[in-house]
């Protein structure tokens, strides 16, 4: 039997990953007035499943997470979690599907950043108050 994910104790995290799995789909959830993809991930130490709410960034089907934890010099728990088990969970309003992250550089990145940007504008003032590069990491 697989454990049931765990949530964020993070509060707006939390309160929003419960809406979600209440309501049974991410439709009508956001955050900063912006729709949702909620993620699950494997711990990269644990080993434990963890629900991962982002902004939604989506291409032909092919998703983005974006890696900002709103501009800190340190990457998100996540980031560790995705580049040690990158087979994700990804639901998008009442459709689930497994997908594998990877993550993307250069021309590619770029054109995922934009679409990032466009998705959530704040993400570029975000990118402003670190040294590091906001990793994305595409999934498909």
């Amino acid at each position: 039997m697989t454990a049931q994910p765990e949530l964020s104790p993070t509060g707006w995290v939390h309160d929003h990953t419960e809406k979600i799995l209440k309501q049974g789909t991410t439709d009508g959830v956001q955050v900063f007035d912006r729709p949702v993809v909620l993620f699950t991930v494997t711990g990269a130490k644990s080993g434990k499943k963890r629900y991962v709410p982002l902004m939604r960034v989506e291409e032909n089907g092919r998703y983005a997470m974006v890696a900002s934890k709103g501009g800190d010099p340190r990457h998100p728990a996540w980031y560790h979690n995705i580049k040690a088990h990158p087979h994700v969970t990804a639901q998008d309003g009442e459709t689930v599907r497994e997908l594998t992250a990877r993550e993307v550089e250069g021309a590619e990145r770029d054109h995922w950043w934009k679409l990032a940007v466009a998705a959530y504008p704040p993400y570029a003032e975000y990118q402003t108050k670190t040294d590091r590069l906001i990793p994305v990491f595409v999934l498909e």
